[in-house]
């Protein structure tokens, strides 16, 4: 990324939180709507990819559906990004009202116990927004990690903003972060990671929508290192103000194996458990990047690979913020870092955080 672009992806960061939060919740909402529709009628890279992804999870849709997801989640992509940039503004009744999670008590009997918990998530909904409910509905703390950016500025922008939420946000340096997890879980405290996309040579290979794909050892490893619980979450948002959430029941570790075998098993587990919430919402999962293998290497695929929409030689320059946020990420990725963490997408893949 060209350093006149970092400072532009920057300054639309930051006009977001300084002026969105600003804005009363249904002129954010229309805000929100607006900017996706005009981004999927201009059909980009990115849209497309989102468009190619859905094509896996619904497998017997035609064009017409796939166009329909996609607008939907564009949609779902701009309102988590309203939702994040007023967030810091919300009160904590607003939090509290605007999250609901189907059993809970898989989380909260796991914390009673005092034996640490790791909360795994895809790309679904908010899941900043989950974490502020955490921290402010159960009055928990957690720890998770953030991949860092450029500029520095965006990256602290970030970190501040997901402080500000009541999170531990620890840097993307690989070991020492696993180190700091595994030490805060062996103390009975909580650890989130985004799970559902790692594309290090580490990752654990994986069945996902019946083709294979990589995802993170962390949350596996974590767990068997340090007898932690580790939950699946999934997340998705209705048509009310209220996102909605699940927490699956505990991945156990498997009795016998090797390490690798045991993180195979529950690293497919929760591949599985996923596919289940992303399946029962699809539009909802903002995965704008490629994630399948047979995307990333044809050779890992008998078949080939599944293309995109045909894309024009040109595609042009982002007019909007949703184009540069698009491009840029979410900032930092929560749950990114170097193995055994989720490893950071590079600059063409970002799109995520």
């Amino acid at each position: 990324m060209s350093a006149l672009r970092e400072r532009l992806t920057d300054g639309l960061y930051g006009l977001g939180w300084s002026t969105v939060k600003k804005l009363p919740e249904p002129a954010a909402v229309r805000l929100g709507r607006t900017i996706a529709d005009a981004t999927w009628k201009r059909r980009g890279p990115l849209v497309r990819r989102l468009e190619a992804n859905y094509a896996r999870v619904v497998p017997d849709a035609g064009p017409e559906r796939l166009a329909e997801l996609s607008r939907a989640g564009m949609r779902s992509y701009l309102r988590y990004w309203m939702e994040s940039f007023r967030l810091p503004a919300w009160s904590e009744e607003r939090i509290r009202s605007g999250v609901t999670v189907a059993d809970l008590h898989h989380l909260t009997d796991g914390l009673a116990a005092g034996r640490g918990v790791v909360l795994a998530l895809p790309h679904l909904a908010n899941w900043d927004l989950a974490g502020a409910w955490v921290t402010t509905e159960l009055k928990t703390p957690f720890t998770t990690v953030a991949e860092r950016l450029k500029p520095e500025t965006l990256y602290d922008r970030f970190v501040a903003y997901r402080e500000g939420l009541g999170m531990e946000v620890l840097p993307h340096n690989g070991g020492s972060a696993f180190g700091t997890l595994a030490r805060r879980l062996r103390d009975g405290g909580l650890v989130c990671l985004v799970a559902d996309r790692d594309l290090s040579a580490s990752g654990v290979e994986v069945d996902f929508f019946g083709e294979p794909t990589r995802m993170p050892a962390g949350p596996a490893l974590l767990a068997q290192q340090t007898g932690a619980l580790l939950l699946p979450v999934t997340l998705w948002y209705d048509d009310s103000p209220v996102m909605r959430g699940r927490v699956h029941a505990p991945i156990e570790v498997p009795g016998t194996g090797t390490r690798a075998e045991k993180t195979s098993v529950m690293t497919q587990a929760l591949a599985d458990a996923f596919a289940t919430g992303i399946a029962d919402h699809p539009e909802d999962w903002h995965m704008l990047q490629r994630l399948w293998l047979a995307d990333l290497d044809p050779a890992k695929s008998p078949g080939g690979p599944t293309p995109p929409p045909p894309r024009p030689a040109t595609d042009p320059a982002p007019s909007s913020a949703a184009d540069a946020a698009t491009d840029a990420g979410r900032g930092p990725r929560t749950g990114a870092a170097r193995d055994p963490l989720p490893e950071a997408a590079t600059d063409s893949e970002k799109g995520r955080p």
